[in-house]
């Protein structure tokens, strides 16, 4: 069995980004006195700097290995959980990236996902990142993990790429408009349905620039049903899983294996 935490963090305008890491500690201080530990903690999409500061992005930007990582790498080795610390604006020379940075459970980088398709309308994203061109998996003991980022829901190509690479659980981490809310309820189920997978995604809440998140964070089962959804506003998931229920359902029920484009 899998516990996830999901951490549905609040945007606030009137908070800088030391602000929100010092509420994410928090958070992460309350986990670790928590009886049962979960084996993966996730925070949102460029939660520190807040999606929509476009303005913020290249002064707030840091290494993979920069600020958010070094404040958070010792909470994920003291929970022991892998740490999905959701993403930051990375900095590489003079390009800058939407990243996931994942921690394990000893506070390692165990790996980085850059996310492939940015948000252009009526969005600066675009304009001010460049695009990953990769995709990032991680096997362990759990099963076999795939990363995607928000706007990513909307290319399903994605997700088959990595089902080609035997993913059973996609974790997204976002920072979802309320504006699309019903587009983020359907896509999260149809990505887990054609896909015979989890699906674990991991949204903003509140607002900024009087553009609201749209929070509704949620774990959704291969057959797509909602196992757990958060409501509107700030709020923390722990949800139970077992990844054996993907070999089982695309056993019994082998669509997977009638694919004839890909």
């Amino acid at each position: 069995m899998l516990r996830v935490k999901l951490i549905q963090l609040e945007i606030k305008e009137s908070e800088t980004k030391a602000d929100r890491l010092l509420r994410v500690e928090k958070v992460l201080e309350q986990t670790a006195a928590e009886e049962n530990q979960p084996q993966v903690v996730m925070l949102p999409e460029i939660w520190g700097t807040g999606f929509f500061n476009f303005d913020l992005y290249r002064q707030e930007s840091e290494s993979v290995e920069g600020e958010t990582f070094t404040r958070l790498a010792p909470w994920a080795e003291k929970i022991g959980c892998y740490l999905l610390a959701g993403s930051i604006v990375e900095r590489e020379s003079d390009s800058f990236y939407n990243t996931t940075l994942l921690l394990g459970p000893g506070g390692s980088l165990c790996g980085i996902y850059r996310k492939i398709h940015l948000f252009s309308y009526q969005s600066a994203e675009s304009n001010v990142l460049s695009a990953g061109s990769g995709i990032y998996i991680l096997k362990n003991k759990y099963g076999t993990w795939g990363f995607s980022t928000c706007y990513d829901l909307r290319f399903p190509e994605l997700y088959r790429k990595m089902v080609d690479s035997a993913v059973d659980t996609f974790f997204v981490i976002a920072a979802w408009p309320l504006a699309r809310l019903e587009h983020w309820l359907i896509l999260n189920r149809s990505r887990a349905i054609e896909n015979l997978a989890f699906l674990i995604a991991c949204n903003c809440a509140g607002g900024q620039s009087e553009r609201q998140f749209g929070g509704n964070s949620m774990v959704v089962g291969p057959w797509g049903d909602i196992i757990a959804r958060a409501g509107i506003k700030e709020e923390q998931l722990t949800v139970m899983i077992n990844p054996q229920e993907v070999t089982n359902i695309r056993s019994g029920f082998p669509a997977l294996e009638d694919r004839k484009i890909r």
